[in-house]
């Protein structure tokens, strides 16, 4: 087998399993918190450390809600089963990266990754994410190069893979959607306000053996979980036949 052929059906296999797959890091991620590794001083350094690992990843989930809250509907999409495009989107987001999704995943990740302020988790985060995501864009690219031809490959040569570019901004053609924004990223938005939380936890318990409770990011797992459960209920309610 050819290397393209190889990389594009790995891609089709880690397509199929992208939405569990990021869990096999967590051995690490949980290794991270045990063992020699910088801790400040002050719960008020400490904090503002873990506050900045939270604001780059919610640099990602802006960035996901507003990908897809100007996208038409059939695109950038949670499906994992098969590959589906009814349009090739190239304004907004997908005017200065081809892989916005997928730019967002990344700086979640890594914001996770940097909490526990080991120097190894960050490295290994960014190159499994790399790896991962490498293949699965190269499946998609195939596939949207056989769908949309000419129009792919000249807005593919304009604008960069994964390092966003301001060259070519360009609007979004749709209006931003609130609501179809909250939709598809309701799940992603609440995970990560409950994983801060968790990996707070994390860190107290192995600094100080003992779990621990923090008000701060107690709230923002409180309000994940409220978000979720409101979504949650009104994408049932409006699933119910009538």
């Amino acid at each position: 087998m050819r290397l393209a052929e190889h990389w594009t059906s790995t891609g089709d296999a880690l397509f199929r399993r992208r939405s569990w797959l990021p869990l096999l890091l967590l051995p690490l991620v949980l290794a991270s918190f045990f063992g020699p590794h910088y801790a400040f001083q002050s719960h008020t350094t400490d904090l503002i450390w873990e506050v900045g690992c939270f604001g780059i990843a919610l640099a990602g989930i802006a960035l996901r809600v507003f990908t897809t809250g100007t996208s038409p509907r059939g695109t950038s999409g949670r499906n994992t089963r098969t590959q589906k495009a009814s349009a090739l989107n190239t304004t907004g987001s997908y005017s200065i990266v081809r892989h916005p999704l997928y730019l967002a995943n990344f700086l979640i990740g890594l914001g996770m990754a940097l909490f526990s302020r080991t120097w190894f988790l960050p490295i290994i985060v960014s190159l499994a994410t790399l790896l991962y995501y490498e293949r699965i864009a190269a499946r998609e690219e195939q596939f949207l190069d056989a769908r949309f031809g000419p129009a792919f490959r000249r807005w593919a040569e304009l604008v960069p893979a994964a390092v966003p570019s301001l060259k070519a901004w360009c609007r979004p053609a749709q209006a931003f959607d609130w609501r179809r924004a909250l939709d598809r990223e309701f799940y992603a938005i609440s995970e990560v306000a409950v994983a801060f939380m968790l990996l707070d936890m994390m860190e107290d318990y192995a600094a100080e053996g003992q779990l621990e409770l923090d008000p701060v990011w107690a709230t923002v797992a409180l309000l994940g979980a409220l978000l979720f459960g409101v979504m949650w209920t009104r994408k049932k309610l409006r699933r119910r036949p009538r």
